[in-house]
């Protein structure tokens, strides 16, 4: 089964490098069957790659305004990404990134991650490094059983 992280965001941003800190940490501590692709702020740059691997499934990790308490983590759903109008700071809103996705890859996964503070010059929260430490050990796993963002 091949298996693919596509992270994203701006590490220059404060809390929304939390998509490139999990890819540093998984080229530093690759996991087994996972292969992982830093997005960076433009990930749909990178879906000709994942129309080329042929992947089983794509788990796509951002950091992302939800309301919650910072360091939350949360399965957010395609819909929830229009209607909630979720914030990010991509070129193309992501319901554009993860239909494209959908149409190429069986099963597709988009983990939200709740920012602390967003602002050029910011460090990463110690929140959201604490959540990038999680997503890791659940890929790990292979178990992505986070909530919901309804729950």
């Amino acid at each position: 089964m091949k298996r693919i992280v596509i992270t994203v965001g701006n590490e220059m941003m404060g809390d929304d490098g939390a998509g490139p800190l999990l890819a540093r940490l998984l080229e530093q501590n690759p996991i087994p069957g996972w292969q992982v692709i830093d997005g960076g702020s433009v990930p749909e740059n990178y879906l000709h790659k994942i129309r080329y691997l042929k992947p089983d499934v794509v788990v796509v990790v951002d950091a992302c305004e939800m309301n919650l308490k910072a360091g939350s983590i949360r399965l957010i759903s395609e819909s929830h990404i229009v209607c909630k109008f979720i914030l990010s700071t991509h070129n193309l809103p992501l319901t554009f990134f993860i239909s494209a996705l959908r149409e190429v890859v069986p099963e597709v996964y988009f983990i939200g991650i709740q920012p602390a503070a967003v602002g050029f010059g910011m460090p990463i929260s110690s929140e959201v490094c604490r959540a990038v430490q999680i997503v890791y050990q659940k890929l790990q796993t292979g178990n992505l059983d986070f909530p919901h963002l309804d729950d």
